[in-house]
């Protein structure tokens, strides 16, 4: 592709993510997409087949675009508990965010289509969330910060429980209290006591 070609992927993805964050994911058509981009049913379908494989792409961008902010504010030296905290406040910010997000996007997404389990970008993105948890809990372990007997079950537990809050801040409604408790919970069942 050359690059007015990227730029015009580029700007249809940015304009459809706020479609979907606005709209969720059942309810946004190609329609919306061309309307909000300014440009013809055509050139859409130039770059994207259906909502479906526009969504696809987003999704997997905003993982890949999670990841670097996330990795460009840790400091090299950082302590794996401080590491650790830096994680949580970056997930809480995300659980109590209710506008500008894709949390109801991707769960609409993702019970109307049936994803392979290699395709599925959330199963991959849950899964690498796991294994590098489990990393910074081993590191937090070797230099006596964490104590924990089962890193990966740990790992893995904290992954669902961030899940878990993500849910039921869109279903249920939480408060900030409450997350700062499951936070709380989860930095307590770790720290290594002296």
């Amino acid at each position: 592709m050359g690059e007015k070609s990227n730029q015009k992927r580029q700007l249809i993805l940015e304009t459809a993510r706020k479609i979907f964050m606005e709209k969720g994911y059942k309810n946004v058509t190609m329609k919306d997409i061309v309307e909000a981009c300014g440009i013809s049913r055509g050139g859409l379908y130039l770059y994207f087949n259906s909502t479906k494989d526009i969504f696809t792409e987003v999704l997997r961008l905003e993982s890949q675009e999670t990841d670097d902010v996330f990795s460009a504010g840790i400091p090299r030296d950082a302590a794996a508990s401080d590491i650790l905290a830096l994680f949580l406040k970056e997930q809480k910010k995300e659980i109590l965010r209710k506008k500008n997000n894709l949390t109801v996007a991707t769960y609409e997404y993702f019970f109307e289509n049936r994803v392979a389990k290699k395709d599925n970008v959330l199963r991959t993105r849950f899964e690498e969330a796991v294994s590098v948890m489990e990393k910074l809990i081993l590191d937090g372990v070797d230099n006596g910060e964490f104590y924990c007997e089962d890193p990966l079950g740990c790992a893995r537990n904290i992954m669902y429980v961030l899940e878990g809050l993500r849910a039921a801040a869109h279903t249920m409604g939480i408060t900030e209290k409450t997350v700062d408790r499951e936070l709380l919970y989860i930095m307590q069942g770790l720290v290594a006591e002296e």
